[in-house]
C-alpha cells in the first residue's frame, strides 16, 4: 500500500487489499501451503480491481467542475483575437499567460475577433466574430 501513496490512481489499493485479506485468513488457517497463499492473493486482487472498475462505471465520480482538467474545453463560447495572422486555416491567439494554436474555416489577419467553438485535441476551433460587444473578451 506504501507503493499507492507514491503512484497514480487506486490500482495498488487493491493489491494492498488482498494482502491484508490474506493475512486476516492465516490468523484463522496459519497451516496454509504457500501455493494457496499466492494463489488465493492473485485471484482477490484480481477480483478487486475487477470489481472497483466495474463500479467505478456504473457510478462515475460526479465533479463540482468536471472542466478542472480539461483546460481548452473552459474556453469554449469566448472571444480572443487573433494575434498572429490565420494561414492556411492556423493561427495563434493569446490566453492569459499562454499561446494556443486556432484553427479557423478561413484565412484571416491579425486582430481579427474569434470566438471559439470546439476543441481538436491541444488546438482551439474558432469561429470569425461578427459585431461583438466591448468587455465580452
Amino acid at each position: 500500500m506504501a507503493i499507492e501513496a507514491i503512484s497514480p490512481g487506486f490500482f495498488f489499493l487493491w493489491m494492498g487489499v488482498a494482502a491484508l485479506l490474506i493475512g486476516l485468513v492465516l490468523t484463522v488457517l496459519p497451516n496454509m501451503d504457500w501455493s494457496y497463499q499466492i494463489m488465493l492473493f492473485a485471484l482477490l486482487s484480481v477480483g478487486s480491481i475487477v470489481a472497483w472498475r466495474r463500479r467505478l462505471r456504473r457510478h462515475p465520480t460526479q465533479s463540482a467542475d468536471p472542466l478542472l482538467n480539461r483546460r481548452g474545453h473552459q474556453y469554449v463560447g469566448r472571444v480572443f483575437t487573433l494575434d498572429t495572422p490565420a494561414v492556411n486555416g492556423h493561427g495563434k491567439i493569446r490566453v492569459d499567460d499562454s499561446t494556443w494554436k486556432v484553427v479557423v474555416e478561413q484565412d484571416c489577419p491579425a486582430g481579427t475577433r474569434l470566438r471559439i467553438v470546439g476543441v481538436d485535441g491541444v488546438m482551439l476551433k474558432g469561429a470569425v466574430e461578427r459585431a461583438v460587444k466591448e468587455g465580452d473578451d
